[in-house]
């Protein structure tokens, strides 16, 4: 029991520090804007490489995300929404890069493996992403925020700006088609 309240007082010192980062961060400090960017810049570039599978991609859209979020910092109301205002972000620089490039990509040339992968691991994980890529955008997204991310279906209707029911239905079907296209797929 002594554990579990230390556990939790560890988790709000951090909370709190975590809002006085991001206070001085909207104040334009530069260190507070550095260590906001250092905490988060692994979690934009998983996200980023979950929708384009391209490394030099990825890293070009949280650059531009952490580009715009620097410049628009000022514009955050409250610092409890950072990570919800930084994902929004970054889906609209995603977005943008989709509308903008050809549809053509050879999913198999940019799968990066990260760590040691048994084969049929491997095979499996390649058959999920691209039934995840063949998903529509509005089933894609909260299933990658949910799934991937472990965000909570109000933290995605915040991002996504739509109702907390809209997201649940839209991760149902999302769930149904993948289970779709990964069947047809055996």
């Amino acid at each position: 029991m002594g554990q579990l309240i230390s556990l939790k007082k560890d988790r709000s010192t951090v909370a709190s520090s975590n809002k006085n980062i991001i206070k001085k961060a909207v104040k334009c400090d530069k260190d507070a804007i550095s260590t906001l960017i250092d905490e988060y810049k692994e979690y934009l570039y998983k996200t980023a490489f979950l929708y384009v599978k391209n490394e030099h991609e990825a890293i070009e859209i949280c650059q531009e995300t952490v580009y715009k979020a620097i410049i628009n910092i000022h514009k955050l109301r409250e610092v409890k929404y950072f990570k919800t205002w930084i994902t929004r972000i970054l889906i609209n620089n995603i977005n943008d890069m989709n509308r903008s490039k050809s549809k053509f990509v050879d999913n198999f040339e940019q799968i990066e493996l990260i760590e040691d992968i048994t084969y049929e691991n491997l095979e499996e994980k390649i058959d999920l992403y691209n039934a995840i890529d063949i998903l529509d955008e509005k089933f894609k997204t909260p299933i990658i925020l949910q799934y991937f991310h472990d965000m909570t279906i109000k933290e995605i209707a915040e991002i996504l700006e739509s109702n907390e029911n809209t997201i649940k239905t839209y991760i149902r079907r999302g769930k149904e088609r993948l289970y779709k296209i990964l069947k047809e797929g055996n």
